[in-house]
Parts: C-alpha cells; sequence; structure tokens
C-alpha cells in the first residue's frame, strides 16, 4: 500500500491532531519521500517507516512533540540536518540498513540536544 492512502486509513474517524502515534512500516513512498504526512500531525510522538523506500527526508513536516522516529532499511544518505529543525525534541532514532556512507552526515546529529539513542547498525 502507498504511504498516503495508508495514513488515510490510519485517520479513520480521527484528525491528524489526535494522532500520537503512526506505523507506516513496508508501505511504498513512490517518489522516496515521506507522503501525506503534514504538520497537522502536532501531537505526534512515535513514527515509524521501516522499509518504505525514502532517499530523504527534507520534506518532513514540523514535529515537535516527536520522540522517536524509526527510518530502518531506507535508502536515506544524507538530509539529516532538517531533523534537528524539525524534530527538535528527539529521544530516539534509528537509521539502521540506510545508505550513510560519510561521518560527516552523523556530525549534523549533535545539533539534537534531547537525543538519547541512534542506532547505525547496517549503514
Amino acid at each position: 500500500m502507498e504511504m498516503d492512502k495508508q495514513i488515510y486509513l490510519e485517520l479513520w474517524n480521527r484528525t491528524p491532531s489526535d494522532v500520537k502515534e503512526l506505523v507506516l512500516d513496508s508501505c511504498k513512498s513512490i517518489e522516496g519521500k515521506i507522503e501525506g504526512l503534514t504538520d497537522e500531525f502536532e501531537e505526534l510522538e512515535f513514527l515509524s517507516t521501516i522499509n518504505v523506500g525514502l532517499t530523504f527526508i527534507s520534506n518532513l513536516p514540523k514535529l515537535n512533540k516527536l520522540k522517536k522516529l524509526e527510518l530502518s532499511e531506507n535508502r536515506i544518505s544524507g538530509d539529516l540536518e532538517v531533523l534537528a529543525e524539525k524534530c527538535p525534541n528527539l529521544k530516539h532514532l534509528n537509521l539502521s540498513g540506510n545508505k550513510i556512507k560519510d561521518l560527516s552526515t552523523i556530525e549534523l546529529l549533535k545539533k539534537l540536544e534531547n537525543l538519547k539513542s541512534l542506532d547505525l547498525f547496517n549503514c
């Protein structure tokens, strides 16, 4: 199923601001980006996008309350600097199984002042 369609199903009888957890694992991202997620998901604390075909995350909306982000098993190689701007309260980040090859890419995550755990297995 495509990512934006899964989000539509997750919203059944709810508004985006009612959603605290959103699991989109194995949904397909047609253009390699996060699709269907907007800054209306202002209460979102947990987002999982495991194995969805992401190549970049620069279009991630502002998610001030997001604490845990699962991005494993995608094809992300950069764009990580947006996480500090868009998810300032992030505590747990899983990037395992992505295409991160350069340590300078990871260096940008220092701006995530609340980050407690970072998984980079098999990057």
